[in-house]
């Protein structure tokens, strides 16, 4: 068997998130290039969550501030042989999460927090976690 169809849930959830966060890219970029008078490279300092353009740009660099631990951690276990099946887990879970994250900041604007979208942070952080303790116990 190859390590694509070992770990072929693993690589269809990480698939998943990369198109998420391209998706996200597109929809931040092309936000912000809308605005009247955008600046590329800049985020106008005067906007909040009441603004579509902040939490485009939000969801992105979330995104991308939550990718290398999830990117490094699955492709740790994914090197190290761990359980392919639990691996797919939770990377499914990271990438449904994120998904469901990106929904709720795209439609919920809120300077409350925790919001609704801290829930589903908190699954795709629970999931990296999950899956980075796979990793120890297959280590040892």
């Amino acid at each position: 068997m190859t390590l694509e169809n070992i770990y072929h849930l693993a690589f269809t959830g990480l698939f998943i998130i990369l198109l998420t966060l391209l998706i996200q890219w597109f929809i931040a970029s092309k936000s912000k290039a809308s605005q009247p008078g955008a600046v590329p490279g800049k985020i106008d300092d005067n906007l909040s969550h009441s603004s579509f353009v902040f939490r485009a740009h939000r969801t992105f660099m979330n995104s991308l501030e939550n990718l290398p631990l999830m990117l490094g951690t699955s492709f740790m276990a994914i090197l190290i042989g761990a359980n392919a099946l639990w691996t797919g887990i939770f990377i499914w879970v990271f990438a449904i999460a994120r998904i469901f994250h990106m929904a709720l900041y795209y439609k919920i604007a809120t300077e409350k927090n925790p919001s609704p979208r801290t829930l589903f942070f908190m699954i795709g952080l629970l999931a990296n976690v999950a899956l980075l303790g796979l990793c120890a116990i297959t280590l040892i």
